[in-house]
This record gives structure tokens, sequence and C-alpha cells, in this order.
């Protein structure tokens, strides 16, 4: 298995893991743009993992200044339990870390119980607290 930083390239494979996998919503923000000027944004924060079928797992994350942020993590079902999570994440955080960010946020859907095992198993705490909003500036409804 080798994992590398994801690349602009990646995408069209990116997409497919992404469509394979229960508890992922693909909305336009996913664009091959969208995705090219995150990278972009923040450079040698998100990660796939590849074996000789292709990408098999992938993670992006970014960060404002204060708090990190992880988006897709997601593994091919068949290669799950595997450790392919774990090692993304961890190279996600190591990358956050040289960075100066130590505290980081993962936002998982409410019906995506695999994601929200996934997190909580590893010591990450649900925030019952906090609730999210969102607000689409423009008349794209699907951003």
């Amino acid at each position: 298995m080798i994992y590398r930083n994801m690349k602009p390239s990646d995408h069209a494979a990116v997409m497919a893991l992404w469509r394979s996998c229960n508890g992922i919503s693909l909305r336009d923000a996913d664009s091959c743009q969208s995705t090219e000027k995150y990278l972009e944004r923040n450079p040698g924060l998100s990660f796939v993992a590849q074996d000789e079928t292709g990408i098999v797992g992938t993670l992006m994350a970014g960060h404002d200044g204060r708090r990190g942020y992880i988006q897709h993590l997601a593994v091919a079902p068949a290669l799950r339990g595997k450790g392919i999570g774990d090692k993304l994440v961890k190279l996600c955080l190591d990358a956050l870390k040289l960075q100066g960010i130590v505290k980081s946020h993962v936002h998982v859907l409410g019906d995506n119980g695999a994601g929200r095992a996934f997190w909580s198993n590893r010591g990450w705490v649900h925030r019952a607290e906090i609730e999210m909003y969102s607000f689409i500036n423009g008349t794209n409804q699907n951003a």
C-alpha cells in the first residue's frame, strides 16, 4: 500500500471511490475545480491510499488557522478493517500538527453508523451540544 498526498489529477478515481461508499454526501463542492482549489489552499493535508488496483482510500483535510477539519475519509468497502483509515488519519493529524493545529473536527452524517463508530472507537468525542447550520450564498443549492 502506498500512502501519498492527494493530487488534483486523482479526482476521477477519488470520486469513483466516494461513490462506492455509503455515508459520503457529494455536492458541487466536490467538483474537480473545487477540489483543486481546496488542495491548493491546504497543501500537504489530504491523502490517498493506493494499491495495485488504484486509489482505495482517501482523506481530505484543511484548517482555519485554529482547528483542523477532516472531510471524506473513505476506504473501499472490501478493504475496511485493515488499518487504511487509521493510517490516513495519522498522516493527516501529523501534518496538521506540523502546522500548529492540534485540535480537529470531523462532520459525520447522522445516519452513517459505520462512520460514527469509526471515530468513536478511536477516541474522538461526539459533541452533542453543537449543531451545524449551513447557508448557500447563491443560486446553486447543491454547493
